[in-house]
């Protein structure tokens, strides 16, 4: 088997795993998509995609990265979340991918915020729950929306790959 078909598998598998990695929170999603594409471009001997849309790609990359953080804290800071709460939507997302796969992945994140809310108050009472459940909502819809925005940039980057490559 050529070497270069190789090269383009791996690339191909980088990519897919990536696009997981775009709703799993343990693998680094977009960075890897990107490094799929810069891989088959290497491999190509960047004679179909110039270096140029590769800076294209790196910076909708480094703007992914930026989603991920911005879209969680939004929605936690939307409904008015602690520090703890959104600490715990991060710690919950992660304990949920392992614990209840793939359930945890919309349970942890909830769950997380919930409790880091409660954590943050004094005491527990009814409207104490209130308040941490919506903070539990809005920090998970945070996370939905990154996932979505996220999913909008690679489809973005999947263009413009093509769009180089077959130009």
């Amino acid at each position: 088997m050529d070497l270069h078909v190789l090269w383009y598998l791996l690339a191909a598998l980088m990519v897919v795993v990536g696009l997981a990695g775009i709703i799993l929170p343990a693998l680094p999603g977009l960075p890897l998509v990107f490094a799929g594409m810069l891989l088959a471009a290497w491999t190509d001997g960047f004679e179909r995609v110039e270096w140029w849309w590769l800076v294209i790609l790196g910076a909708l990359t480094a703007l992914s990265l930026l989603v991920d953080f911005w879209a969680t804290a939004a929605g936690a800071k939307r409904v008015g979340a602690s520090r703890k709460a959104v600490i715990g939507a991060v710690v919950g997302t992660v304990v949920g991918l392992f614990i209840i796969p793939p359930f945890g992945l919309f349970i942890g994140p909830f769950a997380g915020a919930l409790l880091g809310e409660l954590w943050h108050g004094r005491g527990i009472d009814r409207a104490r729950v209130g308040q941490a459940t919506k903070v539990g909502f809005g920090t998970w819809m945070g996370i939905v929306f990154g996932i979505v925005l996220k999913l909008g940039l690679a489809c973005t980057m999947f263009v413009l790959f093509a769009w180089a490559w077959y130009a």
